[in-house]
Parts: C-alpha cells; sequence; structure tokens
C-alpha cells in the first residue's frame, strides 16, 4: 500500500487503568505491519484530534465503566461527534471497543454494547474480540486470555485499591493487545479491499 493504515485508540481515563488498557490496545496494533497507531485522550478535543479520526481506517474505543455506563469524559467526547455523525464522516471505518472497571462484572457489557451503537450510528463495521472465554473450566486459570469472558470487546479488572502500575493484570493487558492486534489485521484487509474497489482496472478505456 501506498501509505499506512490508521488506527486511533480514542480513550478516557479517569485515574491511569483504562489508559493502561488503551496502551497494551495500541502495542497490539503496531504489532501489525504497515499500520500506523494514534493513541488519543478524548479529555482533549481539538482540531489535531478530529484531524487524525477524519483520516482514520478504524477507531477504537475506549472507557472506564462507571456506574454500568461509560465515563462522562468520553460521553461528552461522543456528543461533540454529532456534525460527523450528520455527514456520516465515519461510515464504514472500522470500530471496535474496550473497558475497565473495579469489579469482575460491573455491568462491562452494557458499556460494550452502548459503544456498538454509538459505532452503529455512524455507520462503522463493528469488530468484536474473536477470543473464546477464558477461565470458564476447571482446567483454566487467571492467566488466560478473555479471563472475563467478553466477546464484543476487551474487558478488564482493576481492584479499586490497586495503582494504575500493577492493574489491570498482565492477562487483562495480553487480552487488549490481541483486540489491537485484531483490529489492525482487519483494518489492511479492508483498506486493501476498498482500495481495490476504486482502483482503475488496467487497460481500461474511461470516456
Amino acid at each position: 500500500m501506498s501509505h499506512p493504515v490508521s488506527v486511533v485508540i480514542t480513550y478516557h481515563s479517569g485515574y491511569g487503568h483504562t489508559a493502561r488498557q488503551a496502551q497494551a490496545v495500541a502495542r497490539g496494533a503496531r504489532s501489525v505491519s504497515g499500520v500506523a497507531v494514534g493513541l488519543r485522550d478524548v479529555s482533549v478535543l481539538d482540531d489535531e484530534l478530529w484531524h487524525e479520526l477524519d483520516l482514520a481506517d478504524a477507531i477504537i474505543f475506549g472507557t472506564p465503566a462507571y456506574f454500568g455506563s461509560q465515563s462522562s469524559v468520553f460521553q461528552a467526547f461522543a456528543e461533540a461527534t454529532a456534525g460527523i455523525w450528520a455527514r456520516q464522516g465515519w461510515q464504514d471505518k472500522l470500530a471496535a471497543g474496550f473497558t475497565n472497571s473495579s469489579g469482575l462484572n460491573g455491568d462491562k457489557g452494557n458499556v460494550l454494547a452502548s459503544l456498538a451503537v454509538f459505532a452503529a450510528q455512524h455507520g462503522m463495521q463493528w469488530i468484536s474480540l474473536g477470543l473464546l472465554p477464558g477461565w470458564n473450566t476447571t482446567a483454566g486459570s487467571i492467566d488466560d486470555l478473555n479471563r472475563l469472558g467478553g466477546f464484543m470487546g476487551a474487558l478488564a479488572q482493576s481492584p479499586a485499591d490497586a495503582p494504575a502500575d500493577v492493574a489491570p493484570p498482565d492477562t487483562d493487558l495480553r487480552t487488549a493487545e490481541h483486540l489491537g492486534r485484531r483490529v489492525a489485521e482487519k483494518a489492511v484487509q479492508w483498506a486493501l479491499i476498498r482500495r481495490s474497489l476504486v482502483r482503475p482496472v488496467a487497460g481500461a478505456r474511461t470516456p
């Protein structure tokens, strides 16, 4: 490809834990050749952010789960995309999501469902986690990928009294890396398909 595929991770983190998860997603995306990765904290809504998202092939959304929903800071970012929604500026970009809470459950599935609806309203194509649930048999362990058993996106847990330098645990960060890598791989495939559809056919005559 003539220029890199762009994957941008947009996230908010209240106490640093979701930021670590976002960094893991970025590591996974950067492991895919030909992919340029952006990592943007959406507590800052500036022209550079909107320009980067306009050029992105895939956008991965991340937020802590607060009272079963995304943070107010992430919601402010979502609502600020109303103009983009009106012109369907993100139509057919790829999308995915991740979230983190202090509880093992924390209604994180509700957060991912909300992020998926947000992406759907923008006409985006949602990429799932693509992993079977871990730690769901007697032979499983806390170290399994996808130990929290999510399907729509990457889940993480950070105990309320654990600082951000030790939580989320490694298994949740590796799950986040998997999501980033999966989205980046799909973005490369998607970009090749989209660009092939607009490439002139060799030898074809134009009027």
